[in-house]
């Protein structure tokens, strides 16, 4: 299967929901792909045909009006004979010579003077390509701080904290049994559940009693091994811990990679606090650890035989990966109200780049949409932060910077195409020894290529020197074993293979813990409509050869079902005339799409059967026209993909039916298309279903177990993957 979220657009992907202003103008599509058109697909326009409640607005409707007005035609003059001879006076007043000009002193501008619409034009062009972000400013030389004001006793080392027992002095011993199994891929698992998540954690070492460490919950705030200055802040903004800070404070802080399969609208602030906890207190242990030792150096002189390793190759510590500008806000007044700085240079700036308090969307929305688009939803950024004893700084240089707040867009620009080697730049990602994913299920919408080549690119030997003094780096580093040290925490809505595969490929000799709930199905929080859903196993040998198994199996099993209930609605056979319409085909994958949109506009088998299509390149009045359609029964089956209504949400009104021809990954996609959809159309007198009517019908294969697991359950998907019956029925 192809990497999720390619797109061919200008930059590779969509951006947000339409750049830097948010959704954008409506006449934007997601991606700028060329419109599909064929006989089938043909629209006629009609008068009304727009779905009344979600139409575009009227500003776009009017487009072709304005047009129209702006060239009036100009009126005829009753006196031609006298327009003759003005039409000659002026012509010779412009053949005179000019006259000598007059400079005007103390010459003031008009308030209302305008400037012509070409300048105008050229100002909003370069606000729009000016790189809000970009910082002018030189590379710091390697910090030579020293500042023992305040929290001189406050840096003692511990040996219980784990930042001293993972960074600074590891065990010898057990990290070269860890590095060995690191490096025979030989895993120790142990699974077990508290406070009713699941936990699956697994040590690097071939010596199976390395997986019997208990482990442990924290109550607070007060059991973690925080720095003097966050102790007082955490006690007021979280004195205890509910659940499940019980259960990832411990793994986060102890260093250990996390990947969190059950992240929330409810629980986001919960997760960003405890993440935003972990980089500053890391910063501050390494950034205090470097100045302390900086004053020793300094008293000592130059005859010391103190010769510390307190460094790695570059500055940046932490990088925070994150879907859109609101969400780098939120990190940002996160890490503001822990640390509670006396001053924030350039955080006037940061506002007007990144916060964007317009309300946009309505509280019909769900709750994890607005989530993650309200607010400024910009996919393209990056910014550096440096901290100093009392000030936080935004917009550092990234080599200035202890943490990187970027996209996965905004950072690949900023590294710069492999097609340019030499302007390459990613010497900044060498020493980064935190990395957290936020919305880890956000990115994988938006391009995971992007994702995947920044990994690529982490903890690499740098190209360059960049000021570094190198008899103060630590010794992990010179023998290119920071990957092992660094520990990356993905906190998502759930688990896809995509970040599965991410969290398999981390070489933290710390270990690694998946966290996930036990799911009892979506299939069981469908509100109060009630759905006949059927459930049906195809088989595939391999997952290269699953797509061409799913679409065997839909073309010779699903079709004909549908190519009959149209017959019968033209009969009459089933009583109503609409028999046949209201068929929702949801298709998850864009490539999968594609394959069933032609097979609906070529194939004979389903000539019968007129098909719109809503996908994720479709503009807002393409996709309402669709939608229109599909409600007044002109098309009998409307595509429908995932991304599409992960970027839109629309409420699609006229089904009666849902055909999943793949299961999404997010489960709450089921929920919203198979139970909302069908329960409005119980309510709705233009469609006029009969409670209890509806249907879904649901393909998978064993490769969807992940999939499956969230939509049926956990205790049922077993059964459905191994049983040799191939229909499930739910009610």
């Amino acid at each position: 299967m192809p990497p999720r979220g390619k797109f061919s657009g200008r930059r590779g992907s969509v951006r947000g929901r339409g750049g830097k202003s948010g959704r954008g103008t409506t006449k934007r599509s997601f991606g700028g792909r060329p419109k599909f058109t064929n006989a089938r697909l043909e629209d006629v326009e009609e008068s009304g045909s727009e779905v009344s409640d979600e139409a575009p607005s009227s500003a776009v409707e009017s487009e072709s009006e304005a047009s129209i007005s702006d060239v009036e035609e100009a009126p005829a003059t009753n006196q031609p004979y006298m327009a003759l001879m003005q039409s000659l006076t002026k012509d010779s007043a412009s053949s005179a010579p000019p006259s000598a000009k007059r400079r005007k002193l103390d010459h003031q501008p008009k308030r209302d003077q305008v400037p012509s619409t070409v300048e105008e034009e050229k100002q909003e062009s370069d606000a729009e390509d000016r790189d809000v972000d970009l910082v002018d400013e030189p590379e710091e030389e390697p910090g030579n701080e020293i500042d023992l004001e305040h929290d001189v006793d406050d840096d003692v080392p511990d040996e219980t904290d784990p930042f001293e027992s993972h960074f600074v002095n590891p065990d010898g011993t057990k990290l070269n049994i860890r590095l060995d199994g690191i490096r025979s891929n030989a895993y120790q698992p142990k699974q077990s559940e508290i406070n009713g998540w699941r936990i699956i954690s697994s040590i690097p070492s071939e010596d199976p009693d390395q997986a019997s460490q208990p482990l442990t919950t924290i109550a607070g705030p007060s059991s973690l091994k925080l720095k003097h200055r966050l102790v007082g802040t955490m006690d007021k903004l979280r004195p205890t811990f509910d659940k499940l800070e019980q259960v990832l404070y411990p793994i986060t802080f102890g260093y250990q990679d996390l990947l969190f399969c059950g992240r929330s609208a409810s629980n986001s602030d919960d997760l960003r606090r405890m993440a935003c906890l972990h980089a500053v207190n890391h910063v501050f242990k390494t950034r205090d650890r470097v100045i302390k030792n900086n004053a020793k150096l300094s008293k000592e002189g130059e005859g010391t035989d103190f010769e510390p390793r307190d460094q790695g190759f570059t500055r940046p510590k932490v990088l925070m990966i994150l879907p859109t500008r609101e969400a780098a806000a939120k990190v940002v007044r996160a890490i503001c109200a822990i640390c509670e700085p006396d001053q924030q240079e350039n955080r006037k700036r940061f506002d007007e780049s990144y916060v964007d308090r317009e309300a946009k969307f309505s509280a019909d929305k769900p709750a994890d949409f607005r989530d993650l688009f309200e607010g400024n939803d910009d996919d393209m950024f990056r910014i550096g932060i440096k901290f100093t004893r009392k000030t936080i700084k935004f917009f550092a240089q990234f080599y200035n910077s202890d943490i990187l707040l970027a996209s996965p867009l905004g950072l690949r620009m900023a590294i710069g195409s492999e097609s340019d080697k030499k302007k390459m730049d990613y010497d900044f990602l060498s020493s980064v020894e935190v990395v957290v994913v936020d919305h880890a299920d956000a990115l994988l919408n938006q391009n995971w290529e992007h994702v995947e080549h920044i990994f690529e690119h982490l903890n690499l030997q740098p190209r360059e020197a960049h000021g570094c003094d190198f008899s103060r780096v630590r010794p992990w580093y010179l023998e290119k074993q920071a990957e092992n040290f660094r520990q990356t925490v993905v906190l998502s809505a759930f688990n896809t293979p995509e970040l599965a595969e991410l969290h398999r490929r981390g070489k933290n000799w710390a270990g690694r813990a998946r966290v996930q709930p036990e799911y009892g199905g979506a299939i069981q929080e469908l509100g109060p409509v009630k759905v006949k859903q059927t459930f049906s196993r195809f088989e595939a040998a391999s997952l290269a050869d699953e797509p061409d198994a799913r679409f065997a199996y839909f073309t010779s099993a699903v079709v004909p079902w549908l190519t009959k209930l149209a017959a019968g609605g033209r009969k009459g056979a089933s009583g109503s005339a609409d028999a046949g319409a209201g068929t929702l085909i949801f298709v998850p994958s864009y490539l999968d799409f594609v394959r069933v949109r032609n097979y609906f506009s070529t194939a004979d088998a389903v000539e019968s059967l007129s098909f719109g299509a809503v996908s994720e390149y479709a503009d807002v009045r393409e996709a309402s026209r669709a939608r229109s359609h599909f409600l007044s029964g002109r098309h009998k089956v409307l595509l429908y993909t995932e991304r599409a209504h992960h970027f839109r949400r629309y409420a699609i009104a006229g089904v009666r039916r849902v055909v999943l021809y793949g299961l999404p990954d997010n489960p709450a996609f089921y929920r919203e298309i198979v139970g909302g959809f069908l329960a409005r159309s119980e309510q709705d007198a233009r469609v006029g279903l009969e409670p209890g009517r509806g249907a879904a019908r649901v393909l998978f294969s064993r490769f969807d177990v992940l999939k499956l697991e969230r939509v049926v359950g956990s205790k049922r998907v077993g059964r459905m993957i191994r049983e040799r019956g191939d229909t499930f029925d739910f009610i």
